[in-house]
């Protein structure tokens, strides 16, 4: 992966479909159980993995993991140590 390829706009048009399905009965909160099944579902995580990916969503924020992104490619890392 290169510097160009770190625009992650069609993944995030993606997650916010999934996003938008896992909103709680009223609607203002996310309800991580729904968030983890869909990725299963609809973006074919494993169930190791989507457990993963919402952990690091919701431990480090945006923030933190644009940056670990950018580090990440900067490094040649495209998959990481845990093989997901």
């Amino acid at each position: 992966m290169d510097a160009e390829q770190l625009n992650a706009a069609s993944l995030w048009e993606e997650y916010k479909t999934i996003v938008k399905k896992s909103f709680g009965r009223r609607g203002s909160e996310t309800f991580w159980p729904t968030m983890h099944r869909e990725l299963r579902k609809t973006g074919e995580w494993t169930d190791a993995a989507a457990s993963h990916l919402v952990a690091l969503a919701r431990n480090y924020g945006s923030f933190m993991l644009r940056n670990a992104l950018a580090l990440a490619v900067a490094a040649g890392i495209e998959d990481g140590e845990l093989g997901f």
